[in-house]
């Protein structure tokens, strides 16, 4: 990663938490903020706090560490939502924000599904599998769209630029602040996908293992290649034959490492990896962020860095 790239990366890690990180509930407030924001999970919401800056009160609606997956919604934060001024969501991915939308009608809305491109990455997904449609997956589920767009940074900064124009709609008074800052995140989020393409481009191996296929966009992106064990619902336990299927590619393959997402998926990745006398580690999805993480500047920038570094290292990368 060049300086300038570990400079903009530290100073946007330094921005997000000087923001506050306890904008991570409903309850969140910034008495001079001219917006109250809504974001209805983590990568939104960071976004929303680089634009925004001093001049938005971001709140996320799923609490801190929660599952967005399955989030649901109470009387009070309906209300909330309902007297937003800007609320930032991903259609599909949350029904529960879906419908809270729908039934509130905020003043403004922004849908993150619209910017990043999820039906072209179906589609690129969907030729990939048909190439392999002869293996079976058992319960393997990959009908839905992946919602992880924000693992790609070029997407995310795509969804920087909507935030920046959005919040200058709302808020003509401050328009010039929000399109500066929109540009400033797009130019970190640029870094980020220069150390990538750097760090990834010449490794061992391209292909890696992890319990909770939610890096696609990221193996799209990097010309890598995702095998997942539970598919894009982290829960969903992997039959006894998508278990020989995955060690039958990490030993073709020569896999050295297989990825868990948390304590909670560690578990299968840990079986497996003990099987075959290889390395397990921690990839993020970033879905979400506890207080603790935020409070020790493990925000998306740094959690993507270290992404990175765990992939180098897994992949054997130059």
């Amino acid at each position: 990663m060049t300086s300038r790239a570990r400079t903009l990366l530290t100073a946007a890690a330094a921005t997000a938490l000087a923001l506050g990180t306890a904008a991570c509930s409903t309850g969140s407030s910034e008495p001079d903020a001219a917006l109250d924001v809504l974001a209805s999970f983590y990568p939104l919401q960071f976004v929303a706090e680089q634009v925004g800056g001093p001049a938005v009160s971001v709140a996320n609606l799923t609490p801190p560490g929660g599952e967005p997956h399955n989030l649901e919604l109470s009387p009070a934060t309906l209300r909330t939502v309902a007297k937003a001024d800007v609320v930032i969501y991903q259609s599909g991915f949350q029904a529960a924000v879906d419908q809270a939308v729908a039934d509130g009608s905020p003043k403004a809305t922004l849908d993150a599904a619209r910017f990043a491109d999820l039906d072209a990455h179906a589609e690129h997904e969907g030729e990939e599998h048909d190439d392999h449609a002869d293996e079976s997956h058992d319960g393997h589920d990959h009908g839905g769209l992946d919602p992880h767009f924000w693992l790609d940074p070029t997407l995310l900064a795509g969804l920087a630029t909507e935030v920046g124009e959005t919040f200058a709609t709302a808020d003509p008074d401050d328009a010039a602040g929000y399109r500066e800052r929109a540009a400033a995140l797009v130019a970190t989020l640029a870094e980020l996908d220069d150390a990538f393409t750097t760090g990834l481009a010449s490794c061992d191996s391209r292909t890696f293992v992890t319990t909770h296929e939610a890096f696609g966009y990221l193996a799209h992106r990097y010309d890598l290649e995702q095998i997942g064990i539970s598919g894009l619902d982290p829960e969903t336990e992997p039959s006894p034959a998508r278990l020989r299927e995955v060690s039958k590619v990490i030993e073709e393959a020569g896999v050295r490492t297989v990825f868990s997402e948390s304590a909670t998926t560690a578990k299968v990745a840990k079986v497996l990896a003990d099987d075959l006398g290889i390395e397990t580690a921690v990839l993020d999805p970033l879905e979400s962020r506890t207080d603790a993480q935020l409070a020790a500047d493990a925000d998306y920038l740094a959690a993507m860095t270290a992404n990175l570094a765990a992939l180098k290292e897994a992949l054997g990368c130059a």
